[in-house]
């Protein structure tokens, strides 16, 4: 799972089965903890990196009805299997109702046992990622809306550069974090303001441009989530440094325009671990408002950053909308994403969330079909208007978008000259402003999502970016989802083997 690490509690009173839960369970590379009673099993259910329990009913003294109560007081969300035997159903059944996630009779299926265990941890897993995001995009735009009042009080660019550092540790959960922005001559990132260090910022060596994770960054002028540097392709022919505890990184390119100015990044999460993936959304909101309050702090001045390659799309002008709103907006989207689980749900939320905070007149999302081709997986309109139900991939920007992985927003697509009229319109083929974001899962470009907005209305890239990574968490809630019923299926179609051999 990535960015989060839990094992399974174990509970069985004997060693027989506890043991050789263990063995099928790391067998299949999960790691578990043993207790042989209630007692046991209750001092060890508070360890944060549980994340599923296996918990016999028939237990000595404390039986696990009355464990499986007291779990739930304790971690209500935490997924808790029960084991029985075929006389104890009664039991089974008071146990669903007490809020057991699922029940495996005894003697165990080894690949059922599996395939229960990975689906309790996923659906664990899923409800982890939706309270880590909701309390850290309450933080991001406290955060925000912090930056600004310090920017507009007028206090030194140093005060400025420290408190955008520690907001990124705050809101991230980072025990360091730093803000390099470009020398004098465009070549280099220096530390302008850092967490976590022992050595002051000055006295941090510069990172060349097209080095090490940051100046790749930069130098692509590409967000990045790194699970680990030593092994990533981008970074295996490179120097790295030593001085961090995780091989996780965390970086995005503050651009204000199509000037570079530096980069934020945050390493080192506090809970141990890599970063989280969702930690890309929340830096590169950050960053963005950064770009804004030190391209306002630098007004009159001359311009040190050389310029970047933007994305090859008409982008609109930037709006004056500031982190906070961004943040509300990420806020709304998300939200709406793990109130739900069924797919048709989630995506339903999640655009109407989208489009009533763009004020679109359609907005649709389109997944990546087995014919190659992209098929409508649900859209949201206030009124009449609608998307298409199928698209040809590789025309138009929307094709564009999907082979770039890079977003498209523009207020007249047919000046584009990639434009195509059969691809980029509505259902009804009237053209209009038009965002077009990549969905991504796992490193890859699955699908995009399309708005088209209503006349005179204009949109910014700054929304596009936030609404990319927001919205692709909806696409990853689906898949997991679909993973969680494929499992499901197989758990049902290795029972009827196991009834009848032939």
């Amino acid at each position: 799972m990535q960015g989060r690490f839990f094992r399974v509690l174990v509970v069985d009173d004997e060693r027989f089965f506890r043991e050789a839960i263990q063995d099928a369970l790391s067998g299949a590379g999960l790691e578990c903890l043993l207790a042989a009673d209630g007692a046991e099993a209750l001092e060890m259910v508070d360890e944060p990196t549980i994340g599923a329990v296996v918990l016999d009913v028939r237990l000595p003294g404390m039986d696990g009805l009355e464990v499986l109560g007291k779990i739930r007081e304790k971690r209500r969300a935490l997924p808790v299997i029960i084991l029985s035997a075929h006389q104890d159903q009664s039991y089974v059944i008071d146990a669903l109702r007490q809020g057991a996630s699922d029940y495996l009779a005894k003697p165990l299926h080894e690949e059922e046992l599996t395939l229960a265990v990975r689906r309790a941890l996923e659906t664990y897993e899923h409800a982890a990622t939706a309270d880590a995001l909701r309390s850290r995009l309450a933080q991001l735009q406290h955060g925000a809306a912090r930056l600004v009042t310090l920017a507009r009080s007028g206090g030194d660019s140093a005060e400025l550069h420290s408190a955008v550092a520690q907001t990124v540790s705050d809101v991230l959960g980072a025990d360091k974090a730093s803000l390099m922005l470009l020398d004098d001559t465009g070549s280099e990132l220096r530390v302008a303001a850092a967490t976590g260090s022992k050595l002051p910022a000055a006295e941090m060596d510069p990172v060349p441009v097209g080095e090490g994770v940051a100046g790749v960054c930069l130098a692509r002028s590409e967000p990045m989530w790194v699970s680990d540097v030593t092994t990533d392709p981008r970074f295996r022919e490179r120097k790295t440094r030593d001085r961090y505890d995780s091989t996780g990184f965390v970086v995005a390119p503050v651009v204000a325009g199509d000037r570079a100015l530096g980069v934020l990044c945050s390493t080192d999460p506090r809970e141990g671990g890599t970063p989280y993936p969702e930690d890309l959304l929340l830096l590169r909101v950050l960053a963005q408002q950064a770009a804004a309050l030190l391209s306002a702090e630098e007004s009159g001045a001359a311009a040190a950053g050389p310029s970047v390659s933007a994305p090859e799309a008409t982008t609109l002008p930037l709006d004056e909308a500031g982190g906070s709103e961004d943040g509300e907006m990420a806020r709304a989207v998300c939200e709406a994403v793990v109130a739900e689980v069924e797919p048709v749900r989630v995506v339903a939320g999640a655009l109407a969330a989208a489009g009533e905070a763009l004020g679109a007149q359609c907005v649709a999302l389109h997944l990546r079909d087995p014919e190659g081709g992209l098929t409508c997986e649900g859209a949201w309109s206030p009124g009449e208007a609608s998307d298409r139900e199928s698209l040809a991939t590789g025309r138009g920007l929307t094709g564009t978008v999907l082979e770039t992985g890079r977003p498209v927003a523009t207020d007249d697509p047919s000046r584009d000259p990639r434009f195509d009229p059969e691809i980029d319109t509505l259902a009804a083929g009237e053209p209009g402003p038009f965002l077009c974001l990549p969905m991504r899962f796992r490193g890859k470009t699955l699908g995009v999502f399309r708005a088209f907005l209503a006349p005179p209305a204009r949109t910014s890239p700054r929304a596009g970016e936030v609404l990319t990574a927001a919205l692709s968490t909806a696409v990853r809630n689906v898949l997991l989802y679909r993973s969680l019923v494929d499992s499901i299926e197989e758990v049902a179609r290795a029972r009827r083997e196991s009834r009848d051999p032939a």
